[in-house]
């Protein structure tokens, strides 16, 4: 089995039992009671929720695809849209890329708007991918608590086309 067959086959069955209520490991067994751990645990999800709050009240660059429209790449049986916090983060893509000698357009875009308006107007799943090639990149997939639920694959209709358009 491929990684991305795996991940997909872990994914589905989270997503099933966080429905079902019954959110269990990869063993089967109830997860553990608090313990030493559960401090890092609180402190991970905190500094999530803050990358995240700073993520949304950022203006973002977002390189445009020949078309005009935002670029995405595909990664992990999604598309992403590839957002950059600076000019020297969209050169760092570029670079990885080897594709240093072509323009990249761009456009700037407040990350509360890819979440709320751009992503649901999508006729696909899509998440943002922030400095890709870059050692502070992050990714954020398309999931309740990040995109409106109605976009989101873990809850409401999903990114499946309800919401085809343009948001920009």
């Amino acid at each position: 089995m491929s990684f991305n067959e795996e991940w997909g086959r872990l994914r589905a069955d989270a997503t099933e039992r966080t429905a079902r209520g019954t959110a269990r490991g990869a063993t089967g067994a109830a997860p553990p009671e608090p313990g030493p751990d559960a401090d890092a645990v609180r402190e991970a999800r905190e500094a999530v929720l803050e990358r995240l709050a700073d993520f949304r009240s950022t203006a973002v660059l977002v390189p445009l695809d020949a078309e005009g429209g935002l670029w995405t790449a595909p990664l992990g049986g999604l598309d992403w849209i590839c957002a950059f916090t600076d000019e020297a983060a969209l050169a760092r893509f570029a670079e990885a890329r080897g594709e240093t000698e072509r323009e990249w357009p761009y456009r700037t875009v407040l990350g509360s708007r890819l979440f709320d308006e751009v992503v649901p107007a999508l006729a696909f799943p899509c998440g943002v991918a922030l400095n890709a090639a870059g050692p502070d990149g992050a990714t954020f997939p398309p999931v309740r608590g990040i995109v409106p639920d109605s976009a989101a694959l873990d809850g409401g209709t999903g990114a499946t086309g309800a919401y085809g358009g343009s948001a920009l």
